[in-house]
């Protein structure tokens, strides 16, 4: 395995434990919002992941998505807003780190094949 191919194996671990990371850290978001949204008594209306929005008094209910994250709000009427129960930064550098750590991969074993097929010709040269 040649030093490029092993760096690129390398970045894309990396890559991928990132996103793996973010991606909980996300989770670890949203599963907090749901305990706070399903706990009922004193204050648990409206909803406590919707509070930080000006239209929290039309709140009925809540939606969540897995990918991407998201906790959104549902209101009366229809419509929705997303909650900032999940920090900015968690899908965009879940994503990126993914593509990342795929192009990485991909790019790894197209040096691996490109070192296969040079090893060959040598091979049949001699």
């Amino acid at each position: 395995m040649s030093s490029l191919n092993r760096r690129l194996s390398g970045f894309a671990t990396l890559a991928g434990l990132v996103a793996l990371v973010m991606y909980t850290w996300g989770l670890l978001h949203l599963g907090g919002a749901f305990l706070e949204a399903e706990d009922g008594g004193t204050g648990s209306a409206p909803i406590p992941p919707c509070r930080g929005n000006e239209q929290v008094e039309h709140v009925i209910d809540y939606s969540v998505s897995w990918l991407p994250l998201s906790f959104d709000c549902e209101m009366q009427g229809g419509g929705s807003y997303p909650s900032e129960a999940i920090p900015g930064y968690v899908n965009p550098v879940a994503v990126g780190s993914a593509l990342a750590a795929v192009g990485c991969a991909i790019a790894s074993a197209y040096v691996a094949e490109l070192q296969t097929r040079a090893g060959a010709r040598k091979g049949e040269a001699t």
